[in-house]
């Protein structure tokens, strides 16, 4: 029980990662927050588990790109459970274009969930997130690949990570604050649309010769979220099974 009576939000928490991310957590000992901004049965149905697994949790609708509503959830959760430990800004939408089929509306879109929210809540973390806190932001291995049609994800993943050095360095109160860099992951959103051939030739770019799971990226981000990571501040680790 390495998080025993640590209170956590996950943001976009409802599936994917970020619902393993919660899971495993809560698992460990966490109070979780289960965050969303549109896919609340979801949000509530892992809820569900982690409650009938013994575990606490709540979920909260909050969209990361609106300052207020990270206030809210924020104040929220204080409310409930009197303080905030760790805060894993996991939420983030990817559309994969070349950057000339992209619109006006898809660069604002992927700026402002992946780069905007991260801002949001980093500043709502500099007053209210506890002393010897951790923050664990998620980037993507594709920042340090040139895969074609990544251009604008990969830019608000970098803008990630250098907000990542940068705030490491400013929020002081013993707060360590790293990034996790997961490669190619084996969920229902990435897995969507892609042919077997492909599947096949991103987990071959790999050591392992196979994707992620959830899970695998799950522990990294316990880790960073344990004691145990205490010394580490300031980096990008990659969880991409020496892919890059």
């Amino acid at each position: 029980m390495k998080l025993e009576n640590k209170v956590i939000i996950v943001t976009g928490s409802s599936k994917g990662i970020g619902k393993e991310i919660a899971l495993l957590l809560a698992e460990n000992g966490a109070k979780v927050i289960v965050n969303s901004s549109s896919s609340m049965p979801e949000a509530n149905s892992v809820v569900e588990t982690i409650i009938k697994k013994g575990g606490q949790a709540m979920a909260i609708k909050a969209d990361v790109s609106k300052r207020e509503e990270v206030t809210q959830l924020f104040d929220q959760t204080i409310t409930a459970f009197r303080k905030v430990d760790v805060l894993v800004n996991n939420a983030g939408v990817m559309i994969s274009k070349t950057i000339k089929d992209n619109t006006q509306e898809d660069f604002s879109k992927q700026f402002d969930i992946n780069v905007r929210g991260v801002f949001n809540t980093l500043q709502e973390a500099e007053s209210k997130l506890s002393d010897n806190g951790n923050i664990i932001n998620l980037s993507s291995s594709t920042v340090k690949m040139m895969f074609p049609t990544y251009a604008l994800y990969s830019g608000t993943k970098a803008a990630v990570e250098q907000m990542t050095r940068v705030f490491s360095k400013e929020i002081g109160r013993g707060i360590s604050v790293n990034a996790i860099a997961p490669g190619p992951t084996e969920t229902e959103l990435f897995l969507k649309g892609k042919t077997t051939e492909f599947i096949e030739k991103l987990s071959s770019m790999n050591a392992f010769n196979r994707l992620a799971t959830p899970n695998d990226i799950a522990k990294v981000v316990l880790f960073l979220a344990s004691e145990d990571s205490k010394w580490i501040s300031g980096q990008v680790i990659g969880a991409n099974g020496a892919m890059v």
